[in-house]
């Protein structure tokens, strides 16, 4: 039953396994050598084609007019206060070396993939490679203004004038999933519709108007 399964196996499904058994000879090796050629490119390439198409295809990628995919390189870590040589002049409480940004990197490569082509939407990214230094992540854009996408119903929703700059919006699926809200029922009450918005709602008092 085992060489039966193996023989009706897609392409796809290699490509799945092969990425998810990351610490393998064939992966490691795959790595080592991606990592390099990554670092001697720029912040921000557009790529021909995506390097994980099991992965984009299943996050909406098509090979179509108006579909391009650009690969972010994103510096690991947190990040260090921005003073002048490193040098916060005030109390040791407020020196705050490394702050955390709160949202992950997946939504800020998202957001300067963004900011470089603005006539483009985002449609989703996922993670390719990454090293002690950085991590690589492929985002999915799409041109709204494309007639292939306007007349097509999987994506012409992308279209509307509500999901411009969706990536700095928390819209994407990597901003939903850093503002909580994979989470549903209890322990996840204040997150809806957002942080913000909940504790204005619980805190604002409202009084009736005087006649």
């Amino acid at each position: 039953n085992f060489i039966k399964k193996q023989k009706t196996m897609g392409a796809y499904k290699y490509l799945n396994i092969l990425n998810r058994k990351k610490q393998s000879d064939v992966a490691r090796y795959l790595k080592r050598i991606r990592t390099w050629e990554y670092r001697q490119c720029g912040k921000i390439e557009r790529v021909p084609r995506p390097l994980r198409v099991d992965r984009a295809r299943r996050l909406g990628y098509k090979a179509k007019r108006g579909i391009c995919v650009f690969r972010v390189r994103m510096r690991r870590g947190l990040k260090m206060r921005q003073v002048h040589k490193g040098i916060v002049h005030g109390k040791p409480a407020n020196q705050g070396n490394k702050l955390s940004f709160g949202r992950n990197l997946r939504v800020m490569a998202e957001g300067k993939v963004g900011r470089r082509a603005p006539n483009l939407r985002c449609l989703n990214s996922y993670w390719v490679s990454q090293d002690s230094r950085f991590k690589w992540f492929e985002v999915i854009m799409v041109d709204p203004w494309c007639d292939t996408i306007k007349g097509s119903p999987h994506y012409n929703w992308i279209c509307s004038n509500d999901h411009k700059h969706r990536e700095c919006r928390g819209i994407t699926s990597a901003g939903r999933k850093s503002r909580g809200l994979r989470n549903k029922g209890r322990g996840a009450m204040k997150l809806r519709g957002s942080y913000k918005a909940s504790w204005k709602r619980r805190t604002l008092k409202r009084f009736a108007r005087k006649r």
